[in-house]
């Protein structure tokens, strides 16, 4: 029987593992690759430092400006910023004003699966060669076959509590074996609440929504939580 200290343990060796496979990688790299990884880390950071964020006022003046083609613009905007680990809320709140609760609502959804999606292919073309292989180790051998098998229950709930970062999810379902095909549809649906609150969030800073809206973003986080357990509890077909 497996005791958490020695899952602690069989963890710890795994990151070891992980550590020292990406440190030997790392020396094997040609010089030209490591002047493409300097480019590409400084100018990443310069463009980190000099992301401005639009804000609601910025978002107006676009609208305006580029009158048809806005949705466009702002579905473009959305897909970039959402690739860095930047909350999408100042997004999914704008929708909500620029357009209304439910073109911003279609809009929205529309756009952060796009991104998710776009984000779990970017880095498992990156990374998933290399960490494939460790995935094999007992200490994550069995949430990696779990995630292969049902993992679209996990993400769909996982999307439903607002507490857990868009970003970041993308990452670490991008280093498991869901499909994208799952993890897209499960994306969609299971932002379909969290997104909602936060269009309807910004439909009502206009003054044309009623309230309900806190209660409504408890209500989801506890359903996103319920279908957590729910998925530890379900049988798993081998």
């Amino acid at each position: 029987m497996t005791t958490p200290m020695n899952w602690a343990r069989s963890f710890g060796h795994f990151l070891a593992s992980l550590a020292h496979s990406a440190w030997r990688s790392i020396l094997q790299w040609t010089p030209r690759r490591w002047i493409t990884i300097i480019i590409a880390g400084v100018g990443l950071g310069v463009l980190f430092c000099c992301l401005d964020i639009p804000d609601i006022a910025q978002l107006r003046e676009a609208a305006s400006r580029y009158g048809a083609w806005f949705p466009l613009v702002f579905t473009l905007g959305y897909v970039i910023f959402t690739q860095f680990p930047i909350p999408r809320t100042i997004w999914t709140v704008s929708a909500g004003i620029l357009f209304g609760p439910w073109k911003g609502l279609i809009l929205s959804l529309g756009t952060l699966t796009i991104s998710a999606a776009l984000s779990l292919l970017i880095v498992r073309k990156l990374l998933g060669g290399w960490i494939r292989p460790h995935l094999t180790h007992p200490a994550v051998f069995k949430i990696n076959a779990h995630l292969e098998r049902r993992g679209w229950l996990a993400i769909a709930s996982l999307r439903m509590v607002a507490g857990v970062p868009f970003s970041l999810l993308n990452y670490v379902a991008a280093l498991t074996p869901v499909k994208l095909s799952q993890f897209t549809l499960a994306t969609l649906l299971g932002s379909i609440p969290t997104t909602a609150v936060g269009v309807f969030f910004g439909d009502a800073l206009t003054g044309r929504t009623s309230p309900g809206i806190v209660l409504a973003f408890l209500a989801f986080a506890a359903i996103g939580v319920g279908g957590l357990y729910m998925d530890s509890r379900l049988p798993t077909r081998p």
